[in-house]
């Protein structure tokens, strides 16, 4: 049995320029713990769609948990930009608080 990556590396290779394909297989591959294979994913959606703010989250998150904050922090800014604007209260208390944390440190 293949596992939930394959199966959307199946799809996005079929449909390279499908974001929602691309997002469901970063989100796989981090499931999968392989973070890192998801970045490029994560980029496509970002760099497809402009307003959508989960990948930017997620990206930086994994920006954030390998040590690399000025990466991260642009993405997580704009990411609370789009919660703002989107009237997403959730994600903008979690970004407002991943903010935070790397303003304090």
């Amino acid at each position: 049995m293949s596992s939930r990556s394959e199966q959307f590396q199946t799809l996005v290779s079929r449909q390279p320029d499908n974001e929602l394909f691309r997002f469901s297989l970063a989100q796989a591959l981090e499931s999968e713990g392989r973070p890192i294979d998801a970045i490029p994913h994560y980029e496509f959606c970002i760099a497809k769609k402009s307003d959508w703010m989960i990948p930017r989250i997620l990206l930086g998150k994994i920006l954030l948990q390998r040590g690399d904050r000025d990466a991260a922090r642009p993405l997580l800014e704009r990411a609370l930009e789009l919660a703002i604007e989107q009237h997403h209260e959730d994600p903008e208390r979690e970004l407002r608080a991943l903010l935070a944390d790397l303003g304090a440190q």
